[in-house]
């Protein structure tokens, strides 16, 4: 199949059931990730932090990104078009619907509904991000040590900034400057 048909397909895909925004997007950007060699878990984590420290969604800039390296600029208009495109047509016919079923029990109850399932969404990418950072499951599996199962360095950071975030009224950018000169010193 033609790589823009591909990225059309799995991007409006996304768009049409990520449902509550840009962490919704991540299960679907991990099963694309498995399914395809555009990009790689790995990828994927970096990404997610480049996407939460740059203006944006991180499903749209995940879409650009992919897009991009898969099938140059058009296919990052691709990939970006197709994950916005579904929001567009549902929030369309949402405004022409709603305004005469506002008071419908079965609305409010849809949409009540909706809300542990965006959660459950969410949580799945927390817990996705949290495996890709904190535990190394490649050196648990070559060496069957369980301490080689936990990245100390970012355990540490992520223990700190924790402890930082709950202790102190610590503004959002700062933590992530903060993470950043952290990481680039454990790096080197």
């Amino acid at each position: 199949m033609n790589i823009y048909i591909l990225l059309f397909l799995e991007f409006f895909k996304t768009g049409l059931f990520s449902i509550g925004g840009g962490l919704a997007t991540l299960p679907f950007l991990y099963d694309i990730a498995d399914k395809y060699p555009w990009f790689d878990r790995a990828v994927l984590a970096d990404m997610i932090a480049v996407s939460e420290s740059t203006p944006g969604p991180i499903g749209i800039n995940m879409a650009t990104y992919v897009g991009y390296e898969t099938g140059g600029i058009l296919g990052g208009i691709l990939a970006t078009v197709a994950l916005v495109l579904p929001s567009v047509i549902i929030i369309i016919i949402i405004a022409k619907f709603l305004n005469k079923f506002n008071e419908n029990k079965i609305v409010k109850s849809a949409f009540y509904g909706l809300r542990p399932a965006v959660t459950a969404l969410i949580a799945t990418a927390g817990f996705e991000v949290l495996k890709i950072s904190i535990f190394t499951f490649e050196k648990f599996a070559q060496s069957h040590n369980i301490v080689d199962i936990i990245n100390i360095k970012s355990t540490v950071l992520f223990a700190s900034l924790f402890f930082i975030t709950k202790k102190f009224k610590t503004h959002p950018l700062g933590i992530i400057a903060g993470s950043a000169v952290v990481g680039i010193i454990f790096k080197f």
